[in-house]
Order: C-alpha cells, then sequence, then structure tokens
C-alpha cells in the first residue's frame, strides 16, 4: 500500500468531505466559502498535530460545534456594534460550516431528550443544581451538533431551578 492509499484508507467521512468542498469551492472560485473552508481544515489539522493522532468525526463535529459557536457570538457582537457588513460576513461563514454538521434535531426530539436525561438523573437520586452537569453530560452525548447546545442548557436550567 503507497502512501496515498494509506492516507485515503485511513481517512474519515467528514474529512474527506471537507477537502472535496475545498476542491470544488477552488474550481468555482468561491473565494468567501474557499476561507472558510480553509480555516476549518486548518484548525482540524491543528488539532492533529497538537494530539499526535488522526481525529476521527465526532473530533472533527466538536471542531465545528467550537467554530459555530464563536460565529453566533461574533454575529451578536457586531449586529450590536453596528457593523452590519461584518456581521454578514460572519453569517455566510455560519452556513458553510452548518453544512458539515448533522441534521439538526427538531423542538420535539430536544424536548425529549431533555424529558429523558432529566428522568435518568432524578432516578439517580440527584436534583436541583447539582443534576445540571449530569443533564448536560447526557443531552451532549445524544444532541452533539443537532442542536444549540446553549439554547438545550437554558431549557434544562428552566427547569431543573
Amino acid at each position: 500500500m503507497n502512501f496515498f492509499t494509506r492516507d485515503i484508507f485511513m481517512s474519515n467521512l467528514l474529512k474527506s468531505q471537507l477537502a472535496e468542498a475545498v476542491k470544488t469551492a477552488m474550481r468555482a472560485k468561491d473565494t468567501a466559502r474557499l476561507g472558510t473552508l480553509r480555516f476549518l481544515q486548518a484548525a482540524v489539522k491543528q488539532k492533529e498535530v497538537d494530539e499526535r493522532r488522526e481525529l476521527n468525526d465526532a473530533d472533527i463535529t466538536a471542531i465545528i460545534e467550537k467554530q459555530v459557536k464563536q460565529r453566533r457570538e461574533s454575529i451578536a457582537a457586531f449586529e450590536q456594534a453596528g457593523r452590519t457588513e461584518t456581521a454578514e460576513q460572519e453569517k455566510a461563514e455560519l452556513v458553510v460550516l452548518q453544512e458539515f454538521l448533522p441534521q439538526a434535531a427538531d423542538p420535539a426530539e430536544v424536548e425529549a431528550a431533555i424529558n429523558d436525561a432529566i428522568t435518568q438523573v432524578n432516578n439517580q437520586g440527584i436534583t436541583g443544581a447539582p443534576a445540571m452537569g449530569k443533564v448536560m453530560a447526557i443531552l451532549k452525548a445524544g444532541l452533539a451538533g443537532r442542536a444549540d447546545m446553549s439554547a438545550v442548557s437554558a431549557q434544562v436550567k428552566a427547569r431543573l431551578m
């Protein structure tokens, strides 16, 4: 097995989708999209170098979630400061990043997951504020990349407190 086939063989689905999206953006001369994709690729490579291992889809999804959260915070800050052009650029980057996340969970699914998690934690005898961390750990595992975890956290907090 030569270097190239080994590299393709060892790669995962999300990483190969990202590489293909970069090539497509280059061919289409879509510089805005290309910049966002390259930034994401660089973040993935940096994490691989830092941890000295190849990342799997779950690791890459976590990186994408982190970048999505950063974009949302930036959009809010730019809109509050009246910098609408920069906010629009961040929104465009957010759309590109969200393409690589799993299909979003609908509100009913999120609600059911919250109910199940709270029930599981309450059955362990944990209630009130200490239950928050346990519930969020369960939800993060089930809803990672499919829901805005800050919104989910607010819903859980409202239920528990």
